[in-house]
């Protein structure tokens, strides 16, 4: 029952940060737009990272290969992104609630994260599968 559970956890993780991905991809600009206006550096290398680590680390999440380090390199994404974009402390007061929902579910997301570092992907995942060869 754990491998079963750990596949449904690994694809409802995945579930957050692949739509993420993809709608980035369709949006660049406004994706773009957002980072520059948070005043970081190269919004557009900002972005294209973005993009790459959520498709990339949600796949690596869905098949189970490598999935400690996708999850790793997810939960350090998400946590900067975090605290660069859901800065509740600074928020004006009518968006203070609603940036702390956020902060506090992406801090949760990535103590999920940090999980799957810790256990890996289960025997249902190419992970496993290379494991029992």
């Amino acid at each position: 029952m754990n491998n079963v559970l750990n596949l449904f956890g690994r694809l409802l993780v995945a579930a957050l940060f692949l739509p993420a991905g993809l709608s980035k991809l369709g949006g660049f600009e406004g994706i773009v737009g957002y980072i520059a206006s948070a005043g970081l550096p190269l919004p557009q290398v900002g972005a294209a990272l973005a993009i790459v680590v959520e498709i990339v680390g949600s796949v690596a999440l869905i098949v189970g290969f490598q999935t400690r380090i996708a999850a790793a390199v997810l939960a350090l994404f998400t946590l900067v992104a975090t605290v660069i974009f859901h800065a509740f402390w600074g928020a004006a007061p009518e968006q203070a609630y609603v940036q702390q929902l956020m902060f506090f579910k992406n801090i949760a997301v990535v103590g999920g994260l940090l999980l799957l570092v810790s256990t890996g992907a289960g025997a249902l995942s190419l992970d496993g599968k290379k494991a029992a060869e």
